[in-house]
């Protein structure tokens, strides 16, 4: 019926330990998203922005829509890249909607040198 002072006294002496306990998981869980999502994602990121940003006149891009084109003249200062879709058919697009640029296949071949 009445609570002994020993359980009474470890309740209140182990209250500090059983908090880290607590929040120790969940910092446990930040650790395992950041490392497994965010940090690569921002890799992802910082790597298309260094893709944008070496666009160059004769680069063949596809774009979101899933367009492949040719880069006629890129406009610095600008977010929009003038591309080449169809012989003389020429439409600007966003640079945010170039998601990559193919490269010749010899350069890629190293059996070719």
């Amino acid at each position: 019926m009445f609570i002994s002072p020993a359980y009474a006294q470890d309740a209140a002496a182990g209250g500090g330990m059983a908090m880290v306990m607590q929040i120790l998981p969940l910092i446990l869980i930040f650790g395992v998203f950041y490392f497994l999502l965010i940090r690569p994602q921002q890799k992802k990121q910082k790597e298309h922005r260094a893709l944008l940003s070496a666009l160059k006149r004769g680069d063949r891009v596809l774009t979101s829509g899933g367009i492949i084109a040719t880069v006629t003249k890129v406009k610095d200062g600008v977010d929009e890249v003038e591309v080449e879709i169809a012989p003389n058919v020429r439409v600007s697009v966003l640079r945010a909607t170039i998601t990559d640029i193919f490269k010749p296949a010899a350069a890629n071949d190293p059996a070719k040198g």
